[in-house]
């Protein structure tokens, strides 16, 4: 099923399905002209019936033998957010009930702004009708027409298109199976994003060698495939002001190199790239809706394989920071490409903040499931602010603690540091705390772990099963409300 969302010039809805908003204070000449006299007399009716309803419903009249009216009933909703779930809920309506073309009409609802409803809730209805469907030969034979009036939908719509198209290109790039999106092909399609205002720079295997960044290099030398660090920078605004700093793990595939993983389910590890894919995604938003900030996105892109020549459990490696790093498990290997990443974003771009996205550690859906991101930060402002957005958005994240205490199980005895712990226990504390170690200059950092988000198997309020694209609606609220 697929969905096209169709702009008139003028209102019309003839001979088509209709679906109308209404709240417990809907009069009878709302809606003249719009609708039929019997239908009319049966939306006050369900009115009065409903007038004292806590919550939202969907209801579907017959006008005639082939045309409905969808009642879009609304008791709870006062939000953007509510407004997105409520369009989602309306897609999964149609979709179930096979209305496969129907004109929605403005709110005529005074506690509330129409435009900004109508741009919310259609908003809801484009990010929960997303499917990856490229590959099956097979296309989805139907398709769901709305059909709105251009009058009716606020020209100034706060983005909202610059941000379905950030949040369905991270879908996409998760979407994608290993043999199509690995480190060589992901490096070109960030490439093609200078198109719309990025600069772009693309660091081979051989520069990062040269500039010293070996922890990353050592998780891809057992794939044919190359491995790189990816620049996005925008420019949003004159001013010489510090950019804001995203960075992403991208493990095009994770088979765990020489410490195997089990082959049950280890079809899912071509989404250990996605928080690469949302700081793409957050970029191409950025860039799409001319975002007031200077910021930068930086991705580390390799592939996980245990070839001839791949990283043995034992090796020891010098980061990109100059502290050495003995790599007891090769399948802990999200933080040896974040920990080259997160040094070169510090020192070269200085930025105001940096926040690293990665799925990096299964302990966090133990602890929090897929209902929160794990935070962990080293500046209690900027996890406010994360805290505050990811609640606005539905995108949420829980803080859990960072200390010094946990480094001890960090320590190794051949070099500076180890990649695991074997003592057991605080796995995504650790690697949080490990990932700390190459913050060198004190600047506000935040990491989160994505694990238990990105990928769904069943689907959420605003997403269907599969690639989310959680965090890139998260960060842009971040920064629209605390940064431009």
């Amino acid at each position: 099923m697929t969905l096209k969302i169709n702009y008139l010039d003028k209102k019309n809805n003839k001979n088509k399905n209709t679906a109308i908003f209404i709240d417990s204070s809907t009069k009878i000449l709302d809606f003249q002209g719009l609708l039929d006299e019997k239908i009319i007399q049966k939306i006050i009716s369900f009115v009065k019936k409903n007038k004292n309803s806590k919550e939202d419903k969907l209801y579907s009249l017959n006008q005639d033998f082939d045309k409905k009216t969808v009642i879009i009933f609304l008791a709870k909703s006062n939000s953007e957010l509510d407004f997105e779930k409520l369009g989602a809920i309306f897609y999964n309506f149609l979709k179930k009930n096979e209305i496969n073309e129907i004109y929605l009409s403005k709110p005529k609802i005074k506690s509330f702004n129409s435009f900004s409803l109508l741009n919310s809730f259609l908003h809801g209805v484009e990010l929960k009708s997303y499917e990856f469907n490229l590959y099956k030969t097979k296309k989805p034979p139907k398709i769901i027409n709305i059909y709105v009036s251009k009058k009716n939908v606020s020209k100034k719509s706060n983005g909202l298109d610059s941000i379905l198209s950030g949040v369905n290109f991270t879908r996409d790039l998760v979407s994608e199976p290993g043999n199509i999106l690995h480190p060589d092909e992901y490096a070109k399609r960030l490439y093609k994003l200078k198109k719309i205002g990025l600069k772009v720079t693309v660091y081979d295997a051989k520069k990062l060698k040269k500039m010293g960044c070996n922890a990353l290099v050592g998780v891809g030398q057992g794939s044919i495939r190359g491995s790189y660090l990816v620049t996005m920078e925008w420019k949003g605004t004159n001013s010489k002001s510090k950019p804001l700093a995203f960075v992403g793990k991208g493990v095009c595939f994770d088979t765990g190199g020489i410490s195997l993983k089990p082959a049950k389910f280890m079809e899912d590890m071509t989404y250990d790239m996605a928080g690469s894919a949302v700081v793409a995604g957050l970029m191409k938003n950025f860039a799409l809706r001319k975002a007031k900030i200077n910021a930068v996105g930086v991705v580390g892109l390799v592939e996980n394989m245990p070839g001839g020549n791949a990283q043995r459990p034992g090796d020891i490696v010098k980061s990109y920071s100059g502290k050495t790093i003995e790599v007891l498990n090769t399948d802990a290997e999200g933080r040896l490409v974040l920990a080259d990443a997160l040094t070169f974003t510090e020192k070269k771009f200085k930025p105001k903040f940096i926040i690293d996205l990665a799925t990096l550690t299964g302990a966090i859906i133990v602890a929090l499931g897929s209902e929160h991101a794990g935070l962990f930060s080293n500046n209690d402002k900027l996890s406010e602010q994360l805290y505050e957005a990811g609640l606005k958005v539905d995108e949420k994240v829980w803080r859990l603690p960072l200390s010094k205490n946990y480094d001890k199980l960090m320590n190794s005895k051949n070099a500076d540091m180890q990649n695991i712990n074997y003592v057991g226990g605080a796995s995504s504390i650790t690697a949080a705390q490990f990932l700390q170690r190459f913050i060198l200059n004190n600047t506000p950092w935040a990491h989160l772990d994505i694990a238990g988000m990105a990928f769904s198997k069943y689907g959420g309020a605003l997403n269907s099963s599969g690639a989310t694209g959680y965090g890139v609606r998260l960060l842009n609220k971040l920064v629209q409300e605390n940064y431009e």
